[in-house]
């Protein structure tokens, strides 16, 4: 038999040695939790980081900014309309530049894939350049559905210079072939009205159909009016060039959409190719149209809208984000 002292000795080891293991597996279990939480912790973290990517950083990212073109555009009148009416909008803003400087800075975001909000609209060459390019969806319709480019006349030019009436009445054309004219301009450094020449000379068929019935003239002059857009330089230019083949001599002056409407109400121009109906020069034509002659489009498939490029994971106008 043990003696006491010896049964003490060993009752103690025996009881030291299973606490340690105890706390080895105590230790154990709060070094896997640990682990465990830590790595909770980091998928909370990754999913936080992929929400903040999504349509609600939008804003922050691009400092609540829509990059648009000229000062008193239709487009540009319609956006300030929008952010007026978009609750979600509020807070938001319109940079107010040229088309130029909206091209360049779409140019710079979609080389490096940032995210940018255009006012964009077809026919245009940038879509020609950038086919991934998508609208956001207009809830409100504050930019209508698709337009039409109608040809607006003064009145008495049909009775004046019935011939020049009847060619510019009868001219109508595609999206395709507006926007093939921009895009080789933008691509080649040519200006519009060369290229516009050169179109003319390759689609026969479309210009017979423009001059049908129309006689020749010798030098009726014809004063067209438009906006300095290219869409309506490249339209204008075209049947400036398709005119001249019928001894027009036809004068293109570029002028601000709201003048564009006042010179034909005026007569101060013959008429205009540049009226985008029925909403974006809703307006001027509403505010003039007692004293001009609506000839119809000219083409008919045009729109208006924000623009964003396909990869930009948003949808909607109603995606977006109030800035306070």
């Amino acid at each position: 038999m043990l003696k006491r002292s010896s049964f003490l000795k060993l009752f103690t080891l025996t009881f030291v040695a299973v606490m340690l293991i105890f706390a080895a597996g105590c230790g154990s279990n709060e070094e896997e939790n640990s682990g465990t939480d830590t790595e909770n912790e980091t998928d909370t973290s990754e999913e936080a980081s992929d929400e903040s990517n999504g349509a609600s950083d939008i804003g922050e990212a691009i400092d609540h900014t829509i990059i648009g073109i000229e000062p008193g555009a239709g487009i540009s009148v319609t956006t300030e309309k929008a952010l007026e009416e978009y609750d979600n909008l509020s807070g938001w803003n319109v940079e107010l530049s040229s088309t130029a400087a909206m091209a360049t800075e779409l140019d710079k975001a979609m080389k490096d894939e940032e995210p940018i909000i255009i006012t964009g609209w077809n026919p245009h060459w940038t879509f020609a350049k950038y086919p991934d390019m998508k609208y956001l969806e207009d809830p409100k319709e504050i930019y209508g559905g698709t337009e039409q480019i109608v040809s607006l006349a003064r009145k008495g030019f049909e009775e004046e210079k019935p011939n020049a009436f009847k060619m510019v009445d009868q001219f109508n054309w595609e999206v395709e072939d507006m926007e093939s004219i921009m895009y080789e301009a933008k691509e080649t450094g040519d200006d519009i009205d060369e290229v516009a020449k050169r179109w003319v000379e390759d689609n026969r068929d479309k210009v017979e159909e423009w001059m049908e019935g129309v006689e020749d003239s010798d030098g009726v002059e014809v004063e067209l009016v438009s906006t300095p857009w290219d869409s309506e330089r490249a339209s204008s230019g075209v049947l400036k060039a398709a005119m001249e083949e019928k001894g027009f001599k036809v004068t293109v002056t570029p002028v601000d959409v709201a003048v564009v409407f006042e010179s034909v109400a005026n007569a101060d121009a013959d008429a205009t190719l540049a009226a985008w109906l029925p909403i974006t020069h809703k307006d001027f034509y509403e505010q003039h149209k007692e004293n001009i002659v609506d000839m119809g489009e000219n083409l008919d498939g045009a729109k208006i809208g924000l623009v964003v490029p396909e990869y930009m994971d948003i949808e909607s106008i109603e995606d977006l984000e109030p800035a306070n």
